[in-house]
């Protein structure tokens, strides 16, 4: 099974600037589509980008589109979730998923995923 870790969180002033990491156990990034979701206690998890590796084309929610920048280093094994101009309500648990076969469109969908890491957490305020 393809394993990922997530890193990075903490907890960060409004304004601030964050990057978190997921590193997958092996070659999923080359293959695979990419994405980071967050959640927050008692509500649905949010898609928040996805890459694909064999493309680069990339997706954001609405929300974090200017602020948020996704990316991955194939040679590593990790994807990168920047995240600048933090506002409170980017508070939550994050996590990376994978999988090899996404529809097109439904990048956000968490149903989407296989594989997930077991997050990391951001705190703005």
């Amino acid at each position: 099974d393809v394993q990922l870790v997530e890193s990075g969180g903490g907890s960060v002033q409004v304004g601030g600037s964050l990057r978190l990491s997921c590193v997958a156990s092996d070659d999923t990034i080359g293959r695979y589509c990419m994405g980071w979701f967050r959640q927050i206690p008692d509500k649905e998890r949010q898609g928040v980008a996805a890459i694909y590796r064999s493309t680069l084309s990339t997706t954001y929610t609405d929300s974090v589109t200017g602020r948020f920048a996704i990316s991955l280093d194939a040679a590593k094994n990790t994807l990168y979730l920047q995240m600048n101009s933090l506002k409170s309500e980017d508070t939550a648990m994050y996590y990376c998923a994978a999988d090899s076969v996404i529809l097109p469109g439904r990048e956000l969908e968490d149903s989407q995923y296989t594989y997930w890491g077991q997050g990391t957490q951001v705190t703005v305020s």
